[in-house]
């Protein structure tokens, strides 16, 4: 194929492409793709594009311009229609049972075809080696109904080894969860494509009313547990009664070319949260979030200790993220680390803050973030671009001196290390409160910090407030670039424009 595309995903019924150039997000200009000599998309405006609704094993040509390609779509086995298994899509009609038996019934690497309709229904089980096809026009609709969520365990012990396994997890910890909209443990090869629509209708429901006193913790739209080859390809999920997306110790997961919408006033509904994961890929997603947009993870000390687990070699490219507390986060619960991370030509509109480290004193030994580099990235009225923090004071023991004390204290198994970080080729427009702000721990320093060809602009009227979520911390408005118990800070051409008081401060 030639180089002005490189391919994402093909399945049997879609395929998805992302333009190689260097814009964020959005291509320089608008563009139609013809499909085997037909116009099938017209004045694209973003990098990566996809065609839905293929034939399985058959062979296609695009072209864009001048330029053409070539793939061909994946065989199956067979395909089936929730509608053939008893399924009314009337939106009124529960059809949990009949969704529930075409998943189970579905051959090994066959389809599942959701037609256009509105599937009310309680939590769905997927299964191995299939694809879930939720095509334009269909809805899959969560019950309101909080009772028909059943309560999951945190984990079962093995009958013959005595080993524990966990089976839900809330913020970094197992723990009793209602079972997920759609949940999937232990899986792999499944597929899950199509313009459909995944709402888990949490605003009908009680889910965000009192969501700190559920008698277990609400259930997140999507979760995955020790799953392999999950591809999530062009569908919108939305009104997740929590986190939306949850991976847990997954590996070579993909959400593509997709949707992720939650009110910007829904309480902890994260756009999506990769748990010590290896091979995450988020490409060409759209996130409009009550929380972090991606908010990268790998369990609070427990699950770090045990397992030692990093989240590792993730991607993040041409994505869009509106409206979240944090663009792309790292953190807090990161007791088994991160590594490998990058994040690239994306674009953040109306964030609090664009890229987002936070941890803390008692994150563990294991809780290393290293060699993490963010690169060609627009931001406008994003409050404060750039946040490094290690004293992240959210839950009951992030309140205590142990965290908050800005007193030297001694390095033991608790102590978390920030390593090299490298912010490259951005442009921040109409941001607020600092350019950037970095606060090391006394006793672990953050060990470098590299910014090279970066451009912010504070807004003429801007607020003020708080850059980092910490005990007592400092108001800031127009402010360069701050940074505190950092050891090696290397800047080179940066400008930062309207700010109150020096560029760079260090202390």
């Amino acid at each position: 194929m030639d180089n002005f595309v490189r391919e994402i995903c093909i399945t049997s019924v879609s395929a998805c492409f992302e333009c190689v150039n260097s814009t964020p997000y959005y291509a320089e200009n608008p563009y139609d793709v013809k499909l085997n000599g037909n116009v099938v998309l017209e004045n694209v405006k973003t990098n990566v594009f996809s065609f839905f609704d293929l034939c399985p094993d058959t062979d296609y040509s695009f072209e864009i311009g001048e330029n053409k390609g070539e793939f061909r779509t994946l065989s199956e086995t067979a395909a089936l229609s929730v509608k053939h298994i008893g399924a009314v899509g009337d939106g009124v009609t529960n059809d949990t049972i009949a969704l529930q038996n075409a998943i189970n019934m579905c051959p090994k690497n066959g389809r599942v075809r959701v037609e256009e309709g509105t599937y009310l229904t309680g939590p769905l089980t997927l299964k191995s080696d299939m694809t879930l096809e939720i095509c334009e026009g269909a809805t899959i609709l969560g019950v309101t109904d909080e009772n028909l969520f059943p309560i999951i365990p945190g984990g079962f012990k093995d009958l013959v080894t005595g080993e524990e396994t966990e089976l839900s997890s809330w913020e970094g910890t197992t723990s009793p969860v209602r079972q997920s909209f759609i949940s999937g443990h232990f899986l792999s090869n499944v597929r899950i494509v199509g313009r459909g629509i995944i709402d888990a209708n949490a605003q009908n429901s009680t889910w965000w009313q009192n969501p700190k006193r559920k008698d277990a913790a609400r259930p997140k739209l999507v979760f995955l547990n020790r799953c392999e080859n999950v591809l999530f390809h062009g569908v919108t999920v939305q009104n997740s009664p929590a986190w939306t997306l949850h991976p847990f110790f997954c590996k070579d997961v993909d959400f593509i070319d997709m949707n992720v919408k939650n009110p910007s006033n829904s309480p902890n509904t994260d756009g999506a949260d990769p748990e010590a994961c290896d091979r995450v890929r988020f490409i060409g997603v759209r996130f409009s979030v009550g929380d972090d947009a991606i908010a990268i993870k790998s369990g609070k000390i427990e699950l770090g200790m045990k397992y030692k687990q990093p989240a590792d070699h993730h991607t993040v490219r041409n994505c869009l993220m509106e409206y979240a507390h944090g663009g792309v986060v790292l953190g807090s619960e990161m007791a088994g680390g991160v590594t490998n991370l990058t994040v690239s030509q994306c674009y953040f509109l109306h964030t609090d803050r664009g890229l987002r480290i936070k941890t803390r004193r008692g994150r563990g030994k294991y809780a290393i973030i290293d060699g993490v580099e963010f690169s060609n990235i627009r931001m406008d009225n994003v409050l404060t671009p750039f946040v490094i923090n290690m004293f992240y004071y959210c839950d009951p023991d992030g309140k205590t001196e142990y965290v908050w004390s800005k007193e030297k204290l001694p390095v033991d198994d608790r102590t978390p290390y920030l390593g090299k970080f490298t912010f490259r080729d951005m442009t921040c427009t109409d941001c607020e409160w600092a350019a950037g702000y970095f606060y090391g721990l006394p006793e672990m320093p953050i060990k470098e910090i590299n910014i090279k060809n970066v451009d912010v602009e504070m807004k003429e009227d801007a607020t003020a407030g708080a850059c980092a979520m910490m005990t007592d911390a400092e108001i800031c408005s127009k402010r360069g670039l701050i940074f505190r118990n950092v050891e090696n800070v290397n800047l080179d051409n940066v400008h930062i424009k309207g700010q109150m008081g020096p560029e760079v401060f260090r202390d």
